[in-house]
């Protein structure tokens, strides 16, 4: 993130959402200033709050899209949630603090993942060791599959048949005074060499640590318990005899030993710590759909869904501790993005305290025809580009002229205006609509090429809109 200006920013935004640039000159600002905070003296840096952003527009318009794209160009922990799936504490459903939960997996997930790839090289290296230790155990072993299967390969050899890797377990050897049968080099220069790669070996694992769910949750710790002393609460790791033991193939165990040594090279400590750190410092949340917990007050019963989750939301937003597995973790500094169509309500329709904790909006206009032909042609992950690639897997070259383009996306729009309008998303059943035919008959008209046109196009699609109703239903 630190190479990325805002300008670049927007540019690389540009390659997969057309349009909105209020929108992604907002995102740009909101992130470079994440990483400007990074530069501050620590004195200062404590009091520079991140500034929360609200995307209002209606659907189909590339909010969703902006968070997605947002998710890959960061370094940094990112978590998109659905503010629709949250309750008010206390009532059946999940709990706005699973925000902070979620984010801090993905932060350590992330910085696991790093840790990991700077030590592949060398825990490959140490996995080929033990699996040549493993290897050459049981085949010399008579009372392993292994030893069958050496010496089943060594007569396949002898008779100059094709080494056989099959095992099979019922029929063992018992001869205690059987010499080895292969010596290290040996087993070495076969496995080089892939003979035995579908052989099954018998491997010993360790309990991956991140993977392993024995903890005690904080947020299950009563004042009552302890006059809030949470020691002893949090995570708990598996010992060292946490081990568990794998028979699978060659193959695959030279794989999962690479990772297991890759995790034993790894300090999952500092992992975590600096997970932790990331989460306080960078992270950034998208509330999706925030508009569905804003309405009119409910005057009798609780608005556990609505107003309640809004209450929630706002000391996790302002900033506040929140207790998770691992240890503390303030929220201060989280970057929180907002997003909604609010069709049925609007921002004032939020309470006041929430409304305040998102000072900066943009508003996303909605997508014309010319913006669904750059949808199309432009950027970088367009549908037409996506059909041609599957098409291609089948030995069918799709090409669109301009009209055709063109066309799909006039019957995008009039479909959106006459129906409901759902945005880009038209595209989609437009264009599935069009190409029905041609990619359920692609199987059998390998190496052809189609030629996709504005005719073409209104061959599939007029006829069904000259019937509104059905339309309604089918585009």
């Amino acid at each position: 993130m630190e190479n990325l200006t805002p300008r670049q920013i927007v540019a690389e935004l540009d390659k997969y959402i057309v349009g909105q640039e209020a929108a992604k000159r907002a995102i740009a600002v909101a992130l470079r200033n994440r990483y400007r905070r990074q530069q501050l003296p620590p004195d200062i840096r404590r009091d520079v709050y991140p500034k929360n952003l609200l995307m209002i527009g209606p659907t189909g318009v590339g909010k969703t899209e902006i968070a997605r794209r947002v998710a890959k160009l960061l370094d940094a922990p990112f978590v998109k949630v659905e503010a629709t799936k949250f309750t008010e504490a206390g009532y059946v459903g999940q709990d706005v603090e699973t925000i902070i939960f979620d984010l801090i997996d993905a932060s350590i997930d992330m910085v696991h993942g790093q840790r990991l790839a700077q030590v592949q090289a060398k825990a490959e290296g140490l996995a080929k060791e033990r699996l040549i230790g493993y290897l050459y155990q049981q085949m010399n072993n008579q009372h392993s599959p292994s030893r069958q299967l050496a010496a089943r390969h060594r007569g396949n050899r002898r008779r100059g048949a094709a080494p056989d890797p099959v095992v099979n377990d019922s029929k063992r050897q018992h001869d205690e005074a059987a010499p080895p049968l292969y010596e290290r080099a040996q087993v070495i220069e076969m496995l080089e060499k892939s003979q035995l790669d579908d052989a099954l070996i018998e491997i010993e694992l360790n309990v991956d640590p991140l993977a392993y769910d024995g903890y005690v949750d904080a947020a299950t710790f009563s004042s009552d318990d302890g006059g809030g002393d949470f020691e002893g609460y949090g995570y708990q790791y598996p010992g060292p005899s946490a081990k568990r033991l794998r028979r699978v193939s060659v193959k695959e165990a030279r794989r999962l030993l690479a990772r297991d040594e890759a995790n034993k090279l790894v300090d999952i400590d500092d992992v975590i710590d600096q997970a932790l750190d990331r989460v306080e410092q960078s992270g950034v949340v998208f509330i999706d759909e925030i508009d569905k917990i804003a309405g009119p007050r409910v005057e009798t019963g609780a608005d556990v869904s609505g107003e309640g989750v809004q209450r929630d939301l706002l000391p996790i937003i302002e900033g506040s501790v929140v207790m998770t597995r691992y240890g503390p973790v303030k929220t201060d500094h989280i970057l929180f993005i907002g997003a909604g169509s609010f069709y049925h309500s609007k921002p004032s329709d939020l309470i006041p305290e929430l409304q305040g904790r998102f000072p900066i909006r943009v508003e996303l206009a909605a997508l014309s025809r010319d913006d669904f032909v750059r949808i199309l042609k432009d950027t970088d992950n367009s549908l037409i580009k996506q059909y041609q690639a599957l098409l291609r897997t089948e030995g069918v070259d799709l090409q669109f002229t301009d009209d055709a383009i063109r066309r799909i996306a006039e019957v995008a729009t009039q479909v959106n205006e006459t129906t409901e309008n759902i945005g880009a998303r038209r595209l989609h059943t437009v264009i599935e609509r069009v190409l029905e035919e041609v990619s359920f008959d692609a199987p059998d008209h390998a190496g052809a090429t189609v030629l996709v046109d504005a005719a073409f196009v209104d061959r599939r699609v007029n006829p069904l809109l000259v019937h509104d109703d059905l339309a309604r239903y089918i585009l």
